[in-house]
């Protein structure tokens, strides 16, 4: 799967997300990138930021946080592309759940993990 069919599966599943979440959703950029750091090569996707649950008064100016979802774990982990876009739905919505202040073990628990 080419870089850009991947990039559109992301795109496709930030669109399923529920509008009355995205709009909750503050400050927060999603990014492709094929290969995760080199210390944790499985790594799926990564959300780097102050959650929302986090952000304060003191909460203003900053850069935004950033999502990434990793192209080639996700390839390597599918079978299918059937695989792929399952996988891609499930990392993009983990990410964002990060955003809003949720943990792993709360996302394991709802089968997001």
């Amino acid at each position: 799967m080419t870089r850009e069919e991947f990039e559109e599966l992301v795109a496709e599943a930030l669109d399923r997300i529920p509008p009355e979440l995205t709009r909750l959703m503050d400050n927060v950029a999603v990014f492709v990138e094929d290969e995760p750091p080199t210390d944790d090569p499985e790594l799926l996707g990564l959300y780097e930021g102050t959650p929302l649950t986090d952000r304060g008064e003191w909460y203003a100016g900053v850069l935004p946080d950033r999502i990434t979802v990793y192209r080639g774990p996700t390839l390597r982990l599918s079978e299918t592309r059937e695989d792929v876009v399952q996988e891609t739905e499930v990392t993009v919505v983990h990410e964002i759940a990060h955003h809003f202040g949720i943990d792993d073990a709360r996302l394991h628990a709802l089968g997001y993990g």
